[in-house]
């Protein structure tokens, strides 16, 4: 087993969301789950040779596998990705969803397409009850959308009240869980023109994600623009996550850095 540690998104060096990329590993989906429990990071991503030649990447979060998760891809890219081989194409494990891997002016970038959001009933009172604030004004219509891994979208009014926010994070997991959404995603508009956001799917407020890709490809998805998304202030590990908008597909990217090699 050969394991690199990098850091995702980050803006400052030293700073970003954690990710372990594997290579070599031959466990299966049980062993892989305890390990990625066990080390604790944020995601683990295994890099696994296809029958076909190609490359299969399965994402494990500590308490789940997924089906996508795009700052562990984001941190494959970085290991697999050189100037003799600027792109490439991967797919992933869970549903065989393609992934496209560039670099870029020193920089990587995944490239994938807009994927259907499950058509939910949501109730006016549903915002309310998930964030645990009775009566919330939301500064636009919530929306579920994806691109490979679907989030409820949550507009709040402006930075002050995403900090606040002290969500029902059971009743996010129990409603996720029961549509086919992964959790919420909480975000506001920043006077400097950036967008700002919170990902809440964690059963463990300390797990609280970073950097959370999958919400900023819905957001480019539901707002049909690229975006620069600022998230992780609240917890210390400030990131940056930008979007482009290239014909069908959407373009995410941000800085990588490796931490560790073992």
């Amino acid at each position: 087993m050969h394991i690199q540690e990098l850091l995702c998104f980050g803006i400052a060096p030293g700073s970003g969301n954690a990710a372990l990329v594997v290579r070599d590993d031959h466990a299966d989906a049980g062993l892989r789950q305890q390990f990625a429990r066990e080390r604790g990071k944020p995601a683990c991503v295994y890099i696994d040779p296809a029958p076909d030649g190609g490359l299969v990447l399965d994402f494990f979060y500590p308490h789940t596998r997924s089906p996508l998760c795009l700052h562990a891809t984001l941190a494959a890219a970085r290991v697999l990705l050189s100037a003799a081989q600027p792109a490439l194409t991967v797919r992933t494990a869970m549903r065989g969803q393609p992934l496209r891997l560039l670099l870029r002016d020193g920089e990587v970038y995944v490239a994938l397409a807009p994927q259907p959001a499950p058509q939910v009933t949501l109730a006016p009172e549903l915002p309310g009850l998930l964030l645990a604030a009775p009566g919330i004004r939301l500064a636009s219509a919530p929306v579920i959308a994806s691109v490979g891994s679907p989030k409820l979208l949550l507009e709040v009014a402006d930075r002050a009240a995403l900090h606040a926010l002290q969500p029902d994070l059971a009743r996010i997991a129990a409603w996720g869980q029961e549509h086919g959404v992964s959790g919420c995603y909480a975000w506001c508009r920043r006077p400097d023109g950036a967008l700002e956001g919170r990902n809440l799917n964690h059963l463990d407020p300390a797990l609280e994600d970073g950097a959370t890709g999958v919400a900023a490809g819905a957001l480019s998805v539901h707002l049909q623009t690229g975006l620069a998304l600022y998230q992780g202030a609240n917890l210390g590990t400030p990131c940056l996550l930008r979007t482009e908008l290239h014909q069908e597909n959407i373009l995410i990217g941000g800085r990588t850095e490796l931490r560790s090699i073992t």
